[in-house]
């Protein structure tokens, strides 16, 4: 499996450390998945800004300590204006110049009533308005090719897409998914309703199965059958189940490549070595000297 490294390009999702263990681990991650040379790296924000202080703490030293090109995740719900305001002048103050503008799950869980903030942003659109007239930042948006949890059907999705892109969006990053036919189908629906974005292929490695499915059921994300069979008496060969799941993600963005897409928009769960097993086997170089300031 050869796809030119030259061909496509990556970015990786982060999300901010909850503890001093995880603190260490996603900067050894950052550290080895650097040397992947991405286009920029994201980190992510909680359900009603649970995790304000450690995203904006861990983009602060993404901009301080590396020269990556860092996005920082924002949600408006439960937030009032003001409020999403502050946490974008924060964002601004530390240097960030792109933001993933995202509606957000709501602070009681995901599948609980949404209700937005009265005197907040209804939704992601709203948010993205509100971005671009702030001015100054590359905005990018979510995207569903199995349409959102919360979306009627997914035309009513596809058209909270155009009202984003309409706002200001630059491109949009999709929920993760393994069925290259029904992503190409979205697109092909996309683009038939005028919207022009870039559409960027949002990836995920396989950690664990069983965790994946769970959290798949919450998203709205199928999960294939034929992965059970990749899978299947590989319980207890923790080296052998990273081996397929390395070639099951290598597979799928070789396949997209020969689709005609060439950025991917890779969910690390802050683990670099199946990140780096995947690229390694699609034939991408890594840069020799990491784009990470000495400590």
């Amino acid at each position: 499996m050869t796809a030119d490294s030259e061909t496509f390009s990556v970015s990786f999702e982060f999300f901010p450390p909850k503890s001093e263990e995880m603190e260490g681990q996603l900067w050894d991650t950052v550290d080895e998945l650097a040397l992947w040379d991405p286009r920029f790296v994201s980190v992510t924000y909680g359900a009603g800004g649970s995790t304000k202080a450690p995203t904006i703490n861990t983009v602060r030293r993404l901009v301080g300590e590396t020269s990556l090109a860092t996005a920082a995740h924002l949600t408006c719900v439960d937030a009032t204006r003001e409020e999403t305001h502050s946490v974008v002048g924060e964002y601004r103050a530390a240097g960030i110049r792109h933001i993933v503008a995202l509606r957000g799950d709501p602070a009681s869980g995901v599948g609980t009533d949404y209700r937005p903030h009265p005197q907040g942003y209804a939704n992601a659109a709203e948010l993205v308005r509100g971005l671009t007239e702030l001015g100054g930042f590359d905005i990018s948006v979510s995207a569903y090719p199995e349409k959102h949890p919360e979306s009627a059907d997914l035309g009513a999705d596809i058209e909270m897409l155009k009202r984003k892109a309409d706002a200001g969006a630059a491109r949009a990053l999709t929920q993760f998914f393994f069925d290259n036919d029904v992503f190409e189908r979205y697109l092909e629906k996309v683009r038939a309703a005028g919207i022009a974005i870039p559409i960027v292929p949002g990836i995920m490695p396989i950690q664990n199965l069983t965790q994946l499915k769970r959290f798949a059921g919450r998203c709205g994300s199928s999960v294939p059958s034929f992965l059970d069979a990749r899978f299947e008496g590989l319980d207890d060969k923790p080296e052998d189940r990273a081996s397929v799941a390395a070639d099951i993600a290598a597979e799928q963005i070789e396949d997209l490549i020969h689709r005609g897409l060439g950025d991917f928009h890779i969910y690390t769960m802050n683990r670099a070595p199946l990140v780096s097993a995947v690229l390694q086997r699609l034939g991408r170089r890594q840069i020799r000297t990491p784009r990470i300031a000495a400590a």
